[in-house]
């Protein structure tokens, strides 16, 4: 069943968010919300209305020497880039201004392991890498690049999201733009806990960094 979109009342700046309420499934997760970021992902104007809430925050008193961007951000890191490293308004604030910063996107193996070439190694090996994400809700892909991010000798700047579940994961801050509050009753579980599955509630959607295929 085609899910049925709409606009939450709240935005952050330019910012919206569209979603849909139902029952999906994710790699790691069932949840009862489907945040759709394809437009913040793809269209270089939302994009960018994201990195510039993103830099306002406490990005712009971060050192970040590369951002890691996931689930399809690179759009959005790479307007982020140019934020924390252009002078001007509140950017001239930025400990980053005026200085360079790679822009990775993920690189998957065939067994869904992060993995970068050796070209790449010199911008993670003993840098200050942001973990960028569209969204985030069991807090798996976190960890996921975390443990990459130790595996080449980086140094974990932050992490930062359109869309968070959590607060934090493991100690460290996640920094979103919207969080459950802006989502009235929603839930995540795990695949084997899953009341609505439970309660024989059909699937509407399977879903993962690139969108939705209906069921």
């Amino acid at each position: 069943m085609e899910p049925k979109f709409f606009k939450l009342p709240v935005c952050v700046g330019d910012v919206t968010l569209r979603v849909a309420q139902g029952h999906f499934a994710t790699r790691y997760s069932h949840t009862n919300y489907f945040i759709d970021v394809t437009r913040q992902q793809s269209c270089l104007q939302d994009a960018d209305a994201v990195a510039q809430q993103l830099a306002q925050r406490n990005l712009s008193y971060t050192m970040i020497d590369t951002i890691l961007c996931m689930d399809g951000t690179r759009v959005i890191g790479t307007c982020l880039a140019r934020h924390l490293t252009q002078g001007g308004g509140y950017r001239s604030s930025s400990i980053n201004a005026g200085k360079e910063i790679f822009v990775l996107r993920e690189n998957l193996s065939k067994d869904n392991m992060l993995i970068f070439r050796d070209n790449a190694k010199p911008m993670l090996e003993g840098k200050n890498v942001l973990l960028l994400l569209a969204s985030i809700t069991t807090g798996s892909t976190v960890r996921k690049g975390i443990r990459c991010l130790h595996y080449y000798g980086a140094n974990l700047a932050g992490v930062a999201s359109i869309y968070s579940h959590l607060s934090e994961i493991d100690g460290v801050p996640v920094i979103s733009l919207f969080n459950t509050g802006d989502l009235p009753g929603y839930a995540s579980y795990s695949p084997e806990e899953c009341p609505l599955c439970k309660q024989g509630a059909e699937i509407g959607a399977v879903v993962d960094k690139f969108g939705y295929s209906a069921l």
